[in-house]
């Protein structure tokens, strides 16, 4: 388990969904994620220049502009995803308690991550295209997959939608500085491959669990790593 941090500004047990208002969405309308995102990844840069994230621009979830490093609009993404709709047939038979704790734990801020929010030529955003490619179905580690292509140069399902976002990714120099700014070394292995939620099957047929076994340990999987990325931020004593 991961450890409170109640007593600090950032409390890694906080689940988004209690500060949201009803029927709205805690990535754009909870309050408290905000604030956590904009202190968390308010931040140097690996190469040092000073990476500041304001949320008073109106109509921006959170903003940067400097002359050293660009402009940059960001928006909030849940990553820890129960396939509740694409795979209700296996969730509707997990029990009630599990599938609370499941959401409890993927609505705190090792679940959370920001990507880019606005729009390029009017295509996808990273968050919508990850959401809608039946390749990636929405799966963390799969979008983490294509993230480490867009670094080494290879191809991969998002891979156009990646380099329209090409100089956000450059800010972080490589994949490991990726890794490193935003927490997820749990889903990164020693030589840089990918810890799957699933198998992969390099992006060849269905990106989903087949069956319950499958999809029990594809959420024991995501949840392993929600809790570790929180332990990772806990430690930070922010």
């Amino acid at each position: 388990m991961f450890n409170s941090r109640t007593s600090s500004a950032i409390d890694t047990y906080f689940d988004f969904r209690s500060d949201t208002p009803a029927g709205a969405d805690p990535d754009s309308d909870s309050k408290t994620l905000r604030s956590y995102h904009q202190l968390l990844w308010s931040k140097p840069l690996p190469d040092g220049r000073e990476f500041s994230l304001s949320t008073s621009r109106p109509g921006v979830y959170l903003y940067h502009s400097s002359p050293e490093v660009g402009e940059f609009r960001l928006s909030s993404d849940t990553i820890a995803t129960s396939q509740r709709k694409r795979l209700n047939q296996f969730y509707s038979q997990m029990s009630h308690g599990v599938n609370v704790a499941f959401h409890h734990l993927g609505y705190t801020i090792g679940g959370m991550l920001v990507f880019p929010g606005t729009q390029v030529d009017g295509k996808g955003t990273i968050n919508q295209d990850r959401g809608t490619n039946a390749k990636i179905a929405d799966r963390f580690d799969l979008t983490l997959e294509c993230i480490s292509r867009h670094y080494s140069g290879g191809t991969s399902p998002l891979s156009a939608t990646l380099e329209r976002y090409a100089d956000f990714f450059a800010l972080f120099g490589s994949f490991a500085g990726y890794v490193e700014f935003f927490h997820l070394q749990d889903l990164v292995a020693d030589d840089g491959s990918i810890r799957w939620f699933h198998e992969f099957n390099d992006f060849e047929g269905s990106a989903l669990p087949s069956d319950l076994g499958s999809y029990t340990r594809y959420r024991e999987k995501t949840l392993d790593f929600v809790a570790a990325r929180n332990e990772r931020i806990a430690a930070l004593g922010l």
